[in-house]
């Protein structure tokens, strides 16, 4: 869901090999004059994260244009169409953003594909200035009118970044059938999960210029 919400056109037409390597206990994806440092996958087993070898064990695709870049990461098997895990990366050159902006763009990206009665969004503690606690959604239901959506609901995290030539977010999301918000107990993805992954990403993600 979040290709459909935050990928432009130009972006969406490049594909290439992801420019990403693995060093220690993280993923580096090396892109537009950025290196946005993230933590390994979480479904991957202790020994999969310990192998020092990631990538084949995951499904990645990468797309970019002069200005933007998005790195998606799904479990091996599951594809860009019918996923129940997306990881992901984002890159955009808006040096001059705010991320509390860049924060109310995206709630707003993902607020337009959920019933609004089954919306709702939380942050993860406080805002400490421009270091920006992690956000939280949940989306009970699809918009009926999205095609091949229905009955499907999805709970989201993501942190942000931001450097001296652009802003950054990491993600993830969970989807699974369709549930009541308000009842953690039925969402596709427990909270004990949702919390851990959250305090991961806004502890180890990072965002640096290249050389």
């Amino acid at each position: 869901m979040a290709t459909a919400i935050l990928a432009s056109p130009a972006l969406a037409q490049i594909r290439s090999e992801p420019p990403v390597v693995e060093e220690g206990n993280a993923l580096v994806l090396d892109a537009i004059g950025h290196k946005f440092s993230l933590p390994l996958p979480d479904w991957l087993t202790p020994a999969e994260r310990l192998s020092g070898n990631v990538a084949p064990l995951v499904e990645m695709t990468f797309r970019s244009d002069e200005n933007q870049a998005l790195l998606e990461i799904y479990p091996k098997g599951e594809i860009q169409a019918l996923w129940k895990t997306l990881y992901g990366a984002r890159i955009t050159l808006e040096a001059s953003r705010p991320l509390t902006d860049y924060r109310r763009a995206v709630m707003f990206g993902y607020s337009q594909t959920c019933k609004p009665e089954l919306t709702g969004f939380f942050q993860f503690g406080e805002d400490q200035g421009e270091d920006l606690a992690p956000l939280g959604f949940v989306c009970g239901a699809y918009l009926d009118r999205l095609e091949g959506y229905a009955g499907q609901g999805e709970v989201m995290i993501m942190a942000f970044r931001k450097s001296e030539r652009g802003v950054a977010i990491v993600y993830q999301e969970w989807r699974g059938e369709a549930f009541d918000p308000s009842k953690p107990e039925t969402w596709p993805v427990t909270t004990e999960v949702v919390e851990s992954r959250a305090q991961q990403m806004q502890q180890e993600a990072a965002l640096t210029l290249a050389d």
